[in-house]
């Protein structure tokens, strides 16, 4: 049986879009849907690491 998503108060996640543009893994939307049925940041375009303000994935 599928079930929708359940409703939350929180708004999903606001991805920058210019990362997501090429992305194959979210498709260019910046965010993937969990097994919980939550929006997340997509973890393959989006990630920032802690001591930089540019994304992991790039490499300069």
């Amino acid at each position: 049986m599928v079930h929708g998503a359940h409703r939350s108060p929180l708004l999903p996640p606001r991805p920058d879009l210019g990362l997501a543009r090429d992305c194959e893994v979210c498709l260019g939307w910046g965010t993937v849907v969990s097994r919980d049925g939550e929006h997340e940041l997509c973890h393959a375009c989006q990630l920032v690491t802690e001591d930089d303000e540019t994304p992991s994935h790039r490499g300069a």
